[in-house]
C-alpha cells in the first residue's frame, strides 16, 4: 500500500489488528495470525478521494468486528477518520486511515 511514511502507516494497522510491525519509513509491514500487509513510501503520495475520481481509491480493507461503534472509536483513537459518505451504515462504517486510504 502506498504511503507518505510506510512505517507510520504500518504502526496504525498494527494498532488496529494487534499485529507486529517491521521495517522503515521507506518500506514496512504489519503481520499477524490472519494476514500480512506491506507498505511503501511514495514521495509524491496523494491520498485517494472517496467517493470521487480525482485521485481514485487505491484499495480498501474490510474488517469483521463484533461491535461497530466500539471498534470505530478504537480506529479513530488510532488515527482513522470516519468519512462523511456512508453508503452502508446499516451494517458497516467507512473510515480512512491516516494516509487517506
Amino acid at each position: 500500500m502506498n504511503a507518505p511514511d510506510a512505517l507510520a502507516l504500518a504502526r496504525f494497522y498494527a494498532e488496529l489488528t494487534g499485529g507486529v510491525t517491521k521495517g522503515s519509513a521507506h518500506w514496512a509491514s504489519v503481520s499477524g495470525p490472519n494476514g500480512f500487509i506491506a507498505f511503501q513510501q511514495v514521495d509524491d503520495f496523494r491520498p485517494p478521494v472517496w467517493p470521487g475520481a480525482d485521485v481514485p481509491m487505491q484499495m480498501h480493507l474490510d474488517f469483521y468486528v463484533e461491535d461497530l461503534e466500539a471498534t470505530g472509536a478504537r480506529a479513530v483513537a488510532a488515527g482513522a477518520t470516519r468519512l462523511d459518505f456512508q453508503p452502508n451504515s446499516d451494517h458497516c462504517f467507512v473510515y480512512a486511515d491516516p494516509a487517506g486510504h
